[in-house]
């Protein structure tokens, strides 16, 4: 749709399914009457604070490496606002009755380790989610149309393996197969750690396959081991920290992983930078060989040539670098996802209840 209405028209993608959702809740959902004398119960103070310290958070995360981070006055203040506001939304959260966030839900072993798991989880997703169209638009010059086609791998297999996490629920511990989908979801990330130029849609074809059974097989049982032991009258409170926190650990993961290519590209531009210098007799014949071919095509400036013949050079050791850096960009993603399978061991086996409840 981006690449033959333009980017404006995704945004429509959500209007039939929206209007079919809420026809839906509509139909289902128990009729009660509006109360709204309860607004003056709400933790207006929570949410002020709350507001103002995400809203500066997420605005740091999404400029900070466009800016170079606190070299920037603007990021720096901004920095600042978000640690004071959200340091006082914390302080708020445990000490008012009915606090916005319940927090004291993390101290519940299960839900602290869920949420610590859903974290990490909310990092890969939306991480892996923004490094592989990255690669293939920076480093493979792909359009709109032919990254929405390698991704699609990553989308299609879960539609076939959702519907029966249900049942796998009901006969394995959730723990193993949230253990499992995690693992397998690292393993799809490493499988990209070794990246060359020669690495286009089809070799994703594997790790975005084996990335799309994990997925589907991680979400619904990590969300039974956060919420397995909360309270009936705690479930709302519980359900949107945890989404919230994995929102946040998405919006974290795509700054940090932009960094993390930035700067790992500059590092491996100067470590390769002191191998293609001109002192090496390797280099000569190559410049040589690209003037050369310059002029067999047009240009008679035989040190026009030699200038086109050098940039060549350089952008060919910045992609290189640029490969480079997606790959160490992708272990980081395989490493969290590691730990965050690691975590999920140390939850105490939640007791049965209902996925859908769950979820």
């Amino acid at each position: 749709m981006t690449e033959n209405y333009g980017w404006q028209s995704i945004f429509y993608v959500n209007a039939a399914p929206s209007l079919v959702m809420i026809v839906a809740l509509f139909a289902t959902l128990d009729r009660s009457p509006m109360r709204l004398e309860l607004l003056r119960e709400g933790d207006w103070l929570g949410i002020v604070t709350m507001a103002i310290g995400l809203s500066a958070l997420q605005t740091v995360l999404e400029e900070g490496n466009k800016d170079d981070w606190f070299a920037s006055p603007f990021i720096f203040r901004l920095a600042v606002v978000a640690a004071v506001f959200l340091s006082a939304f914390i302080v708020i959260e445990f000490t008012v009755s009915k606090p916005l966030v319940n927090l004291r839900l993390l101290r519940q072993r299960n839900f602290a380790v869920g949420v610590v798991s859903n974290t990490l989880l909310g990092f890969a997703l939306f991480g892996s989610v923004y490094l592989l169209p990255q690669y293939l638009g920076q480093v493979q010059r792909y359009n709109a149309e032919q990254i929405g086609l390698v991704l699609a791998w990553t989308g299609l297999p879960q539609l076939l393996i959702i519907p029966f996490i249900p049942l796998m629920m009901k006969h394995f511990d959730v723990r193993a197969i949230a253990f499992v989908g995690l693992a397998l979801f690292a393993l799809s990330c490493f499988m990209n750690v070794q990246l060359s130029a020669d690495n286009s849609g089809d070799e994703f074809l594997i790790p975005n396959i084996i990335r799309a059974v994990g997925q589907a097989l991680v979400i619904t049982p990590i969300s039974a081991i956060t919420t397995g032991g909360i309270a009936p009258k705690d479930a709302g409170a519980a359900s949107g920290l945890s989404n919230m926190l994995r929102n946040l650990g998405g919006a974290v993961g795509t700054a940090a992983l932009a960094t993390v290519i930035t700067k790992r590209e500059q590092y491996h531009s100067n470590v390769i930078g002191q191998s293609v210098n001109i002192g090496r007799e390797e280099v000569r014949q190559r410049i040589d060989q690209l003037s050369a071919y310059f002029m067999s095509h047009g240009d008679s400036d035989h040190a026009a040539a030699t200038g086109k013949a050098i940039v060549t050079i350089g952008q060919i050791v910045r992609k290189q670098a640029l490969i480079l850096g997606f790959g160490d960009a992708f272990a980081v993603v395989g490493a969290l996802l590691a730990l965050a399978a690691i975590s999920v061991l140390f939850a105490r086996r939640p007791s049965a209840a209902k996925p859908g409840q769950a979820h």
